[in-house]
């Protein structure tokens, strides 16, 4: 029952890690979309917020064991490569 409930601690925070990483997607097309451009101060700033926030989160995740340090690195280096190629497809724009 123990060894359940573990597992379902570390799917739900996961889980609310890899929603959070969405969000930060979501605000950056956003962003691209309808307000700034990638070499606007503003957008460097909100990204950079929001990456460093996601990184705390996962970082307090690994402390508490609920989510294993690759894995939460994983999840940012995935934001990472999304982000990338969503910047290089709107610098080609």
């Amino acid at each position: 029952m123990a060894s359940e409930m573990t597992i379902n601690h570390r799917e739900k925070a996961y889980e609310l890690l890899k929603a959070d990483a969405d969000k930060i997607l979501q605000l950056i097309k956003v962003q691209m979309d309808n307000l700034t451009m990638p070499q606007c101060p503003l957008y460097e700033e909100v990204l950079d917020t929001q990456m460093f926030g996601l990184s705390r989160e996962i970082e307090f995740a690994v402390r508490l064991g609920l989510v294993d340090d690759g894995d939460g690195k994983e999840l940012i280096d995935s934001l990472e490569r999304e982000l990338s190629a969503l910047h290089e497809a709107s610098t080609k724009k």
